[in-house]
């Protein structure tokens, strides 16, 4: 996908905003309160959205979930329409966001390897006080 024009990143922050809203206050199927919608991307030609969400971590949940974004489209789809005023109302597609289940499998990668958090802070007050060394000899 090519880098978003300024007019495509407005839309899809907007588009993000509307539907945000409409899941938490309009959707009345319970299963859908689990997310939180994390971004969504806008084609060149405002037709299609992208949007991406976490949920539970249980494939169960996350298939009921799925299913209930999808027979909730059309309503979502409808309601943003008449909220976002655009030629054409983009069409929805519901996407499960893996960048924050991938982030926590490399930090407990990185904490099984003795890199996690805690050593990161150590190396960086430690190089702050090489540097600070040597700017005195300096």
């Amino acid at each position: 996908m090519a880098a978003p024009s300024n007019r495509t990143q407005r839309v899809a922050t907007l588009v993000r905003e509307v539907l945000s809203e409409l899941i938490r206050f309009e959707v009345k199927d319970p299963r859908v309160a689990a997310i939180t919608l994390t971004d969504v991307e806008v084609t060149g030609d405002l037709r299609e959205a992208r949007v991406y969400y976490t949920a539970p971590e249980d494939d169960k949940t996350r298939q009921a979930i799925a299913e209930a974004l999808r027979r909730a489209s059309g309503f979502l789809r409808r309601e943003l329409g008449q909220r976002i005023r655009l030629r054409v109302t983009p069409s929805l597609e519901f996407r499960l966001d893996p960048s924050l289940e991938y982030g926590a499998r490399i930090e407990r990668a990185l904490h099984e390897l003795g890199l996690g958090e805690a050593a990161a802070k150590e190396r960086s007050e430690g190089g702050d006080d090489e540097r600070a060394e040597d700017d005195d000899e300096g």
